[in-house]
Protein backbone atom coordinates (compact mmCIF):
# COMPACT_ATOMS: atom_id res chain seq x y z
CA UNK A 1 0.00 0.00 0.00
CA UNK A 2 2.88 2.23 -0.81
CA UNK A 3 1.79 5.75 -1.58
CA UNK A 4 -1.52 5.40 0.27
CA UNK A 5 -1.87 7.82 3.17
CA UNK A 6 -2.65 5.87 6.32
CA UNK A 7 -3.04 6.91 9.92
CA UNK A 8 0.35 6.32 11.51
CA UNK A 9 0.74 3.64 14.14
CA UNK A 10 2.14 5.43 17.18
CA UNK A 11 5.12 3.20 17.90
CA UNK A 12 8.86 3.54 17.63
CA UNK A 13 10.42 0.60 15.85
CA UNK A 14 13.90 -0.27 17.12
CA UNK A 15 16.55 -1.45 14.65
CA UNK A 16 15.95 -5.10 15.61
CA UNK A 17 12.21 -4.68 14.91
CA UNK A 18 9.21 -5.39 17.10
CA UNK A 19 8.05 -8.73 18.46
CA UNK A 20 4.65 -10.05 17.53
CA UNK A 21 3.41 -9.15 21.02
CA UNK A 22 4.61 -5.57 20.65
CA UNK A 23 2.91 -5.28 17.26
CA UNK A 24 -0.28 -6.75 18.70
CA UNK A 25 -0.20 -4.14 21.47
CA UNK A 26 0.56 -1.28 19.04
CA UNK A 27 -2.18 -2.24 16.57
CA UNK A 28 -4.84 -3.62 18.88
CA UNK A 29 -4.80 -6.88 16.94
CA UNK A 30 -4.53 -10.24 18.63
CA UNK A 31 -1.36 -12.24 18.12
CA UNK A 32 -3.49 -14.94 16.52
CA UNK A 33 -4.79 -12.37 14.00
CA UNK A 34 -1.26 -11.36 13.03
CA UNK A 35 -0.38 -15.02 12.54
CA UNK A 36 -3.58 -15.47 10.52
CA UNK A 37 -2.65 -12.53 8.29
CA UNK A 38 0.72 -14.15 7.63
CA UNK A 39 -0.77 -17.62 6.96
CA UNK A 40 -3.39 -16.17 4.62
CA UNK A 41 -0.79 -14.36 2.52
CA UNK A 42 -1.94 -10.89 3.53
CA UNK A 43 1.50 -9.63 4.49
CA UNK A 44 3.39 -7.96 1.68
CA UNK A 45 6.65 -9.71 2.48
CA UNK A 46 7.47 -12.74 4.60
CA UNK A 47 7.81 -11.57 8.19
CA UNK A 48 11.49 -11.45 9.11
CA UNK A 49 12.60 -13.60 12.00
CA UNK A 50 15.43 -13.32 14.48
CA UNK A 51 18.10 -16.00 15.00
CA UNK A 52 15.72 -17.85 17.34
CA UNK A 53 12.98 -17.90 14.69
CA UNK A 54 10.76 -15.32 16.37
CA UNK A 55 8.96 -12.82 14.16
CA UNK A 56 10.42 -9.30 14.05
CA UNK A 57 8.39 -6.57 12.37
CA UNK A 58 10.00 -3.46 10.89
CA UNK A 59 8.50 -0.09 9.95
CA UNK A 60 7.56 -1.33 6.48
CA UNK A 61 5.65 -4.27 8.01
CA UNK A 62 3.86 -1.91 10.41
CA UNK A 63 2.87 0.42 7.57
CA UNK A 64 1.45 -2.56 5.66
CA UNK A 65 -0.43 -3.80 8.74
CA UNK A 66 -1.83 -0.28 9.17
CA UNK A 67 -3.15 -0.54 5.62
CA UNK A 68 -4.71 -3.91 6.36
CA UNK A 69 -6.37 -2.47 9.45
CA UNK A 70 -7.84 0.37 7.41
CA UNK A 71 -9.12 -2.00 4.73
CA UNK A 72 -10.69 -4.37 7.29
CA UNK A 73 -12.29 -1.42 9.07
CA UNK A 74 -13.98 -0.52 5.77
CA UNK A 75 -15.27 -4.08 5.47
CA UNK A 76 -12.90 -5.37 2.79
CA UNK A 77 -12.92 -9.15 2.60
CA UNK A 78 -9.84 -11.21 3.37
CA UNK A 79 -10.00 -12.54 -0.20
CA UNK A 80 -9.81 -9.00 -1.62
CA UNK A 81 -7.04 -8.08 0.80
CA UNK A 82 -5.12 -11.17 -0.34
CA UNK A 83 -5.63 -10.26 -4.00
CA UNK A 84 -4.40 -6.74 -3.29
CA UNK A 85 -1.36 -8.11 -1.44
CA UNK A 86 -0.61 -10.53 -4.29
CA UNK A 87 -0.75 -7.73 -6.84
CA UNK A 88 1.27 -5.40 -4.64
CA UNK A 89 4.18 -7.83 -4.72
CA UNK A 90 4.43 -7.39 -8.49
CA UNK A 91 5.57 -4.35 -10.45
CA UNK A 92 3.17 -2.91 -13.00
CA UNK A 93 -0.03 -4.16 -11.34
CA UNK A 94 -1.36 -0.77 -10.32
CA UNK A 95 -4.36 -1.17 -12.65
CA UNK A 96 -5.42 -4.37 -10.90
CA UNK A 97 -4.96 -2.80 -7.49
CA UNK A 98 -7.01 0.18 -8.61
CA UNK A 99 -9.81 -2.13 -9.76
CA UNK A 100 -9.92 -3.90 -6.40
CA UNK A 101 -10.02 -0.61 -4.51
CA UNK A 102 -12.66 0.91 -6.79
CA UNK A 103 -14.90 -2.15 -6.49
CA UNK A 104 -14.52 -2.04 -2.72
CA UNK A 105 -15.29 1.69 -2.71
CA UNK A 106 -18.57 0.96 -4.48
CA UNK A 107 -19.44 -1.63 -1.81
CA UNK A 108 -18.61 0.89 0.93
CA UNK A 109 -20.85 3.51 -0.72
CA UNK A 110 -23.68 0.98 -0.98
CA UNK A 111 -23.27 0.11 2.70
CA UNK A 112 -23.26 3.79 3.62
CA UNK A 113 -26.52 4.27 1.71
CA UNK A 114 -28.06 1.26 3.48
CA UNK A 115 -26.91 2.66 6.81
CA UNK A 116 -28.34 6.10 5.92
CA UNK A 117 -31.72 4.51 5.16
CA UNK A 118 -31.59 2.58 8.44
CA UNK A 119 -30.76 5.77 10.33
CA UNK A 120 -33.67 7.53 8.65
CA UNK A 121 -36.01 4.70 9.71
CA UNK A 122 -34.69 4.91 13.28
CA UNK A 123 -35.22 8.66 13.33
CA UNK A 124 -38.80 8.18 12.13
CA UNK A 125 -39.45 5.65 14.93
CA UNK A 126 -37.82 7.89 17.52
CA UNK A 127 -39.93 10.86 16.41
CA UNK A 128 -43.10 8.74 16.65
CA UNK A 129 -42.25 7.61 20.17
CA UNK A 130 -41.34 11.16 21.23
CA UNK A 131 -44.77 12.32 20.08
CA UNK A 132 -46.47 9.54 22.05
CA UNK A 133 -44.42 10.26 25.17
CA UNK A 134 -45.02 14.00 24.86
CA UNK A 135 -48.78 13.58 24.39
CA UNK A 136 -48.99 11.20 27.34
CA UNK A 137 -47.03 13.66 29.41
CA UNK A 138 -49.53 16.37 28.54
CA UNK A 139 -52.42 14.01 29.39
CA UNK A 140 -50.82 13.17 32.74
CA UNK A 141 -50.36 16.87 33.56
CA UNK A 142 -53.98 17.61 32.55
CA UNK A 143 -55.26 14.78 34.77
CA UNK A 144 -53.17 16.13 37.66
CA UNK A 145 -54.71 19.58 37.25
CA UNK A 146 -58.25 18.12 37.38
CA UNK A 147 -57.64 16.52 40.79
Amino acid sequence: MDGITLPPLDVDVPPQGLTIGEVAHATGLKISTLRFYEREGLMLDPTPRDVSGRRRYDEHDLAWIGGLLMLRATGMSVADMRALADLSREEGTEGGRLSILQAHRERVLEEMERTRRHLEALDTKIDAYREVVASRGQEARAEGEDS
